[in-house]
């Protein structure tokens, strides 16, 4: 039975095994969701509690649960702002309820690609509409959301190059049955597991269209999930088609209200006709240990991590989550260590504002093999990360504007090598050795960059912008030349929603 079948088939068998337990379903919130800003500055600050530390996206039950919380012992100018958001979160009680959303605008800026510090396409304007259905019945909810959106035309991580005028694509469109202790959610949606603010390692919303079957499981201090995906299909030079598939699994403990520990496996799986075996996509095995060096299979790329999630104090928080790729126990002198990592600090300054430090690095050779058909990549976008070979710092402040919009100036510093996600691992030398850095390949580009950002919406208006000026040396690794830009980008759109009841 196709996978695709026998998520359905999981999903009813779940449902059916649900629904006399009289569970309530509620829909994902959207990492595009013009309110989230303003509710990740206030978990930033510690004001309210994060319903899912590293785990992106949460219900919007869980954001009306946590405010609540808040609102309780809540003074000062947070309190109006929880209230503000409570009010928006707030959902119809009924057991069977539907909303529909429509969202008219366009979008303009500097640069196609949506990560503003690596360049790709032209800058141009675009209009933009999207429409939003909702609904939840008793113990599932179900969503969708086409989006009409031009500007994905030139974009290098848009896998679609036919397109001349007008293209679009799916933002979410999935199924959920959810009960007390987790949920089954087959489709769409935009996922990230890592820090707020930047792609995750092992998952990530930074590619289009991530289709698969996800559980997640969790009582008290333990918590479980994990996603499996068919990704798009590549030939090799015999003309075969190669089969090719993600599965990433995470195993969370919560060892007080304050510190969360969490272990973790990405693994690509390819191969000519090969299906997403059951050995490779079993949740609770250590695939490193069991498959890897158990079943030996051929074609599979298995990527090891641990987050940590540490709120150090009322308004400090740390975060930090480790990658090895493919990590060699054996003849360890022939093959460098394959690694990424990201360390994050945030907390409260004052009364209204929030900050936020991060750092993170991905070694030259991580996310990508000698057998490209294992690489962490989709239609050649990164599954995860987009970019090896690189660092990063960023510092930023968050300060709430105008009732329900949040303003984000911040500063940064990338470096970025030549060494890249999609290029052919390099020959080894007579010795059998990979002779390379383990990071910063040739020579590296430095961007440095001051911005300011801002998003919310108030009424129907729903805004989300960010400009910043860039001083770049070795720009696109080319010695000696440098470059000085302004690279922007905002979206505006007016939203009309409406909701009711079914009966």
């Amino acid at each position: 039975m196709p996978p695709s079948l026998r998520g359905l088939l999981g999903l009813a068998l779940f449902v059916f095994a649900a629904a006399p337990a009289g569970a309530q379903a509620s829909p994902y919130l959207p990492l595009d969701d013009p309110r989230l800003p303003l509710l990740e500055h206030l978990i930033a600050r510690g004001d309210v509690e994060d319903p899912s530390p590293m785990i992106r996206p949460f219900r919007v039950a869980d954001a009306e649960r946590v405010l609540a919380a808040a609102d309780t012992g809540a003074e000062g100018p947070e309190r109006e702002l929880i209230r503000t958001l409570r009010a928006g979160f707030a959902e119809d009680t009924a057991r069977a309820r539907w909303e529909a959303g429509l969202r008219l605008g366009g979008t303009a800026y500097t640069q196609k690609r949506r990560d503003l510090l690596h360049l790709g396409g032209a800058g141009d304007w675009n209009w933009y509409l999207d429409f939003a259905l909702r609904g939840v019945f008793g113990p599932i909810a179900a969503a969708t959301r086409p989006a009409v959106e031009p500007r994905l035309i030139g974009d290098p991580d848009w896998p679609n190059t036919t397109q001349e005028n007008v293209t679009g694509r799916l933002i979410e469109g999935y199924i959920s049955g959810q009960i007390k202790f987790g949920s089954l959610t087959y489709g769409q949606l935009e996922r990230n597991w890592g820090p707020v603010g930047y792609p995750g390692i092992p998952l990530s919303d930074y590619g289009y269209q991530r289709q698969g079957l996800a559980i997640t499981l969790g009582a008290g201090p333990v918590r479980l999930d994990a996603l499996a995906s068919d990704l798009r299909s590549e030939f090799d030079s015999t003309g075969q088609r190669v089969n090719r598939y993600l599965f990433v699994h995470r195993l969370e403990g919560r060892f007080s209200r304050r510190l969360r520990v969490a272990v973790w496996e990405a693994s690509i799986l390819q191969g000519v006709g090969r299906t997403l075996e059951t050995p490779f996509a079993n949740p609770l095995s250590l695939s490193v240990l069991a498959n890897t060096f158990g079943i030996n299979e051929e074609g599979n790329n298995v990527m090891i991590g641990a987050d940590v999630h540490w709120r150090v104090a009322r308004r400090l928080t740390g975060q930090a989550q480790l990658a090895i790729d493919d990590f060699q126990f054996n003849q360890r002198n022939l093959t460098p260590d394959r690694w990424a990592a990201a360390v994050a600090l945030f907390g409260a300054l004052g009364s209204r504002l929030a900050w936020r430090l991060f750092y993170t690095q991905v070694s030259s050779l991580a996310l990508r093999t000698s057998n490209p058909f294992e690489n962490f990549t989709d239609a050649g976008v990164g599954t995860g990360r987009n970019f090896s070979d690189m660092d990063l710092i960023r510092v930023s402040l968050s300060v709430p504007v105008a009732g329900s919009f949040v303003l984000t100036p911040e500063l940064a510093m990338q470096r970025q090598g030549e060494g890249r996600i999609n290029d052919p691992f390099p020959a080894r030398n007579a010795q059998g050795v990979l002779d390379v850095p383990g990071i910063f390949i040739g020579t590296v580009e430095h961007t440095y960059r001051v911005a300011v950002g801002i998003a919310g919406a108030r009424g129907p208006l729903e805004l989300s912008a960010n400009a910043g000026f860039h001083h770049v040396t070795n720009d696109q690794n080319r010695p000696g030349v440098t470059a000085n830009r302004v690279v922007a980008r905002i979206q505006a759109t007016l939203a009309w929603r409406r909701h009711g009841v079914l009966h």
